[in-house]
């Protein structure tokens, strides 16, 4: 007998490199997304695309969530999922959304009673380095329930790190985020203030990566930057999003990200320039319009 499906809910970047990289470990794949190609997607690559969450829910073997925002996860489950499922399934859900981490923890409290075992699992890493297997699951939840699927995110990751309780997962991812973000703002930075002290930026970029200066950032969109290859890997606007869950989180513990909130007012410019759908290196392209005033 074939094994049960894994389910994703959630096909746009992440979602189709999580499917991409199980069904290329032998692990079958059942999906679903709200835009239709997307799903089409899914059957092109080898997936069991499904009409509606309730399709796919009860023969998959557990379900991965990987939508946008807060609001969409707590909709999946509570209006979709857990009718589906009917009350004490024991089903398996692992949201590799970076969402609230406080309002997860308060899903998870309403949902755990009704029989989902529920792991909060943000991922660091693009989806392209998820999809060359550079990507690192942050999981929050019972150790014991993330065991169960030990394969999944063997075939998922190069690494993982439990780090604590159901939230945990959320708040480390943004904790990480916010670096790698800060990281990704000085190296644009750094590259249009090369540029104009009359350095050719490809160059350059080669010598900051063998500094002091290196980060990681110089290799996954470094080059990107100085291309101007804006396809994206991570969208502006997902960046804006999990900037305003790190202001909103460092409010409620009274710390001031005073750095942060300038990478915020740059992606916003990025926005109303309408830029959201591209990459987050784009953010080079607002730092050169400042650059450019008297």
């Amino acid at each position: 007998m074939s094994m049960p499906p894994v389910a994703i809910i959630g096909l746009g970047l992440m979602g189709e490199v999580y499917a991409q990289r199980l069904l290329d470990a032998g692990i079958p794949v059942s999906g679903f997304d709200v835009d239709p190609a997307r799903r089409a997607r899914l059957k092109d690559i080898g997936g069991q695309p499904a009409d509606t969450i309730a399709e796919l829910a009860k023969p998959s073997r557990c379900i991965l969530i990987a939508v946008f925002s807060t609001a969409q996860v707590e909709d999946v489950i509570e209006n979709h999922l857990l009718p589906a499922l009917g009350e004490g399934s024991n089903k398996i859900v692992i949201c590799m959304s970076t969402v609230d981490p406080d309002q997860v923890a308060a899903l998870a409290a309403r949902v755990i009673p009704r029989g989902i075992r529920y792991l909060d699992v943000p991922v660091s890493g693009t989806s392209e380095q998820v999809r060359q297997g550079d990507g690192v699951a942050l999981i929050g939840g019972d150790a014991k329930i993330a065991d169960e699927v030990s394969d999944l995110f063997d075939a998922l990751f190069v690494r993982r790190f439990h780090v604590g309780k159901i939230g945990d997962g959320g708040r480390a991812k943004l904790a990480v985020n916010l670096i790698l973000g800060l990281n990704r703002l000085a190296l644009a930075e750094g590259l249009v203030f090369a540029e104009k002290l009359g350095l050719d930026p490809a160059a350059f970029l080669a010598v900051a990566k063998g500094s002091a200066s290196y980060s990681q950032v110089m290799e996954t969109k470094g080059h990107k930057m100085v291309r101007g290859d804006f396809a994206p890997e991570g969208r502006v606007k997902q960046t804006l999003k999990d900037a305003h869950l790190m202001l909103d989180q460092a409010k409620a513990v009274g710390q001031t990200l005073s750095v942060l909130q300038v990478h915020a007012d740059v992606l916003e410019a990025c926005v109303k320039a309408g830029e959201a759908e591209l990459d987050n290196s784009a953010i080079i392209k607002e730092v050169r319009r400042r650059g450019s005033k008297p």
